[in-house]
C-alpha cells in the first residue's frame, strides 16, 4: 500500500549543503578578530599608562619609544626631538640598538633624509621600503638594516615636540598596516601629555632651585660683614642654576666701564679683575638692558677675546631701587645649546633679588659704618680736646720748670722731655686724623692713608709699628707723581732700616710745609726770607735709634734715593739719628 505523497517520510538536507562551514569560520575569524583587537586595545591602554608612571623627561621618552615598538611588532624604535633653536633634532633617543652597533655607527641622526620630512611636514609618514622613497638619503656604516618605516609627530598643547619612528615591522608581510597607525597615532596623543606634564614637573623642579638659589645668596650677603665673599657666593650659584661653564658678576666702575669683581667655573682666574669697556656690552647692561648671545664663538660683536671660546652667554642687570648695581652673566661651553626663554626669566628673577639684597647689604653696612664713624670721631674730639689739651698744658710746666732750674744736666733733661712731648703731640694729631678719615671705604686713597698703610706693613719685618706725623696738608698739596716716588723712597727706607739698622724705634715725618733751596735742601727764616729764597717742598724724614750706618759700607741704597729725588728737584742725604745715635735719612722734592 503506498503511501500518500503528501505523507511521505521528511528527509533531513544534509549540512554541508547549508554552508554552516563557512558561516561558523567566518564567525570564528571575526571572534579572532575582535580578540585581537580587545588584545591591542588592552596592550594601547597598559601603553598609555606605563608611558605617564613617571615624571623624569628623559625616562618619559625612552618608555614612549619602547611602548611605540612593542605594540606594533617592530624591531627599532625611536624619538626624536626637535631642537627650539636650530633645524634638527636636539635628542635621539631609540630602542633595539645595542650600544656596540650604536657606537659603531657614530653621531646620532641629526634630521636630515626620512627623519626630517618629518620635521618639514609634522603628519604620518608609512613606508614599506625606506630605501624605495626618493627622500631618503641612505644610512651610514654599520647601521643595521631597515625597510619598512612608520613615523608619527607627537604633538604638546599643538606644537610639535618630536617624532616617533618605527622600522622593520616583525610579521610575514613586514610592512606596517593601517591598523598599527592608528594606534601609534593613540599612543601619541597620550606621549604628549606624558610629556608636558614631565616638563612642568622640571619647569616647577628648576624654579625651585633657582629660588633656592637666590636665597641662599640674600642669606650671604646680610650673614657677613664680606660683600666680596657674599659675591662670590652668587658667581657659583647662578654657574650652576644656568648649567653653565662659567659664572661672574660684574661691578660698574664709576666711568662708564664695569669689572669682572668675581668669577666661578673655567678659566675665572684669567677673567677676573677684566674691564669691560664703555660701549656696547657694558653700556647696555649699565643702562639695565639684559644681553643674550647664542654662540659667542662666532660672534662678531664679542670683544673679549676668550669669550671666543665660549658658547651661549647671558647677562641681565642687578637693579634696585632704580640704580644698576652690577650684573649677572654666564657663558655655557661652546656647542651647549643657547638659554631658554624660561632660563631667562628665572636669571632676571634671581638677579632683581640678588640686587635687593645687595642693597639691604649695603644699607646694613652703613649703618654699622655710621656707627664706628661716630664712635672714631667721639673718640678723635676727645683725644683734641683732653689729651692734647694736657700734654700742651704739661710742656708748657716743664718749659717753666727748666727756666728755674740750676742744674745744666737738668735743663737738658727737661728739654728732651719736651721734645718727646712734641712728638708725641704730632702723633696724637695724626691718629686724629685717621680717625676723622676713612681709610677703608670706596674713595680712592688719599697719599696720607697710602704713607699710613706702608707704615703698617713695614711692622712685620721691623718687629714694631713705626710712629708716623705729618706736617701741612700733605695729600691736597703733594701731586700723584711725587707721591708715588716719595712712597717708594719711604718703602725703601723702611726696608733697609728692617735689614741692617736693629733698631727698637722708628719715626716717619712727612713735612709738606718746607722750602727747598736749589739744591734741594730745606731753608728757615721768616716767611717773607722763604719766598725768596726757596721753592715749596715736601721733606720725608725717617729716624731710628739703631747702630748708624757704618763708615766705607754700601750706599747702593742711598744712591737710588738720591736718583729718584733729583728727578724732582730734591735731593736724598742721610746724618746721625737724634741724641747721638742711630739714623737720620732725608728725601726731598718740590712741589
Amino acid at each position: 500500500m503506498e503511501t500518500p505523497p503528501d505523507q511521505a517520510p521528511h528527509r533531513v538536507p544534509e549540512i554541508a549543503s547549508l554552508g554552516l562551514d563557512t558561516l561558523v569560520t567566518e564567525v570564528s575569524e571575526r571572534l579572532q578578530s575582535a580578540a585581537a583587537v580587545t588584545d591591542r586595545m588592552q596592550r594601547l591602554l597598559e601603553a598609555v599608562v606605563s608611558v605617564g608612571a613617571g615624571l623624569d623627561l628623559h625616562a618619559t621618552l625612552q618608555r614612549i619609544a619602547s611602548a611605540a615598538a612593542e605594540l606594533v611588532d617592530a624591531k627599532y624604535a625611536a624619538l626624536g626631538v626637535i631642537s627650539p633653536h636650530a633645524d634638527g633634532l636636539s635628542d635621539f633617543i631609540h630602542v633595539g640598538v645595542d650600544d656596540e652597533t650604536a657606537g659603531a655607527i657614530g653621531e646620532l641622526p641629526a634630521g636630515r633624509g626620512i627623519l626630517g620630512v618629518l620635521i618639514d611636514r609634522p603628519e604620518p609618514l608609512r613606508l614599506e621600503d625606506i630605501a624605495a622613497d626618493p627622500r631618503s638619503t641612505g644610512f651610514p656604516p654599520h647601521h643595521p638594516p631597515m625597510k619598512s618605516f612608520l613615523g608619527e609627530p607627537i604633538r604638546v598643547r599643538d606644537e610639535v615636540f618630536g617624532n616617533l619612528y618605527l622600522t622593520e615591522k616583525q610579521s610575514t608581510s613586514g610592512a606596517f598596516t593601517p591598523e598599527d597607525a592608528q594606534v601609534v597615532h593613540a599612543l601619541a596623543a597620550a606621549a604628549g601629555v606624558a610629556i608636558e606634564n614631565s616638563r612642568l614637573y622640571e619647569e616647577g623642579l628648576r624654579r625651585e632651585r633657582w629660588i633656592a638659589g637666590a636665597s641662599a645668596v640674600t642669606t650671604a650677603l646680610l650673614s657677613t660683614d664680606e660683600a666680596q665673599v657674599a659675591l662670590l657666593v652668587a658667581a657659583e650659584q647662578v654657574r650652576q642654576l644656568a648649567d653653565a661653564a662659567l659664572g661672574m658678576i660684574l661691578l660698574p666702575t664709576g666711568d662708564g666701564q664695569m669689572r669682572v669683581a668675581h668669577a666661578s667655573g673655567e678659566a675665572a682666574e684669567f677673567l677676573s679683575g677684566e674691564l669691560l669697556p664703555a660701549v656696547g656690552f657694558a653700556a647696555r647692561l649699565l643702562a639695565g638692558e639684559s644681553v643674550y648671545r647664542d654662540d659667542m664663538s662666532t660672534d662678531p660683536a664679542v670683544v673679549l677675546r676668550l669669550a671666543r671660546n665660549f658658547g651661549a652667554s647671558m647677562a641681565v642687570p642687578m637693579v634696585a631701587a632704580g640704580r644698576v648695581l652690577g650684573g649677572l652673566c654666564v657663558w655655557r661651553s661652546r656647542g651647549a645649546p643657547p638659554f631658554t626663554e624660561s632660563e631667562k626669566e628665572l636669571a632676571q628673577t634671581f638677579a632683581s633679588q640678588s640686587a635687593l639684597a645687595l642693597r639691604l647689604a649695603e644699607g646694613q653696612r652703613d649703618q654699622q659704618r655710621l656707627a664706628v664713624f661716630q664712635d672714631r670721631d667721639r673718640i678723635a674730639r676727645d683725644l683734641h680736646d683732653l689729651v692734647i689739651q694736657r700734654l700742651f698744658a704739661t710742656g708748657m710746666m716743664l718749659e717753666t720748670a727748666a727756666r728755674r732750674a740750676v742744674v745744666p744736666e737738668v735743663q737738658d733733661r727737661i728739654g728732651q722731655a719736651v721734645d718727646e712731648l712734641d712728638a708725641t703731640i704730632q702723633e696724637v694729631r695724626t691718629t686724629i686724623y685717621a680717625l676723622q678719615h676713612d681709610d677703608h671705604g670706596n674713595e680712592p686713597d688719599t697719599l696720607r692713608t697710602r704713607i699710613l698703610r706702608e707704615g703698617s706693613q713695614a711692622a712685620a719685618a721691623l718687629g714694631f709699628k713705626p710712629s708716623v706725623t705729618f706736617m701741612g696738608p700733605v695729600e691736597s698739596l703733594v701731586g700723584e707723581k711725587t707721591g708715588r716716588q716719595l712712597l717708594a723712597a719711604l718703602r725703601e727706607i723702611l726696608s733697609n732700616t728692617a735689614r741692617h739698622a736693629r733698631a727698637s724705634r722708628v719715626g716717619v715725618e712727612v713735612d709738606a710745609t718746607v722750602h727747598l733751596d736749589p739744591a734741594g735742601h730745606p731753608v728757615s727764616g721768616d716767611p717773607e726770607a722763604l719766598d725768596r729764597a726757596g721753592r715749596p717742598g715736601v721733606l720725608l724724614t725717617v729716624t731710628d735709634d739703631g747702630v748708624g750706618i757704618p763708615d766705607g759700607g754700601r750706599r747702593s741704597g742711598l744712591r737710588n734715593l738720591t736718583r729718584r729725588a733729583e728727578t724732582l728737584g730734591g735731593d736724598a742725604w742721610h746724618e746721625p739719628g737724634p741724641y747721638g745715635k742711630g739714623t737720620c735719612v732725608r728725601w726731598s722734592a718740590t712741589l
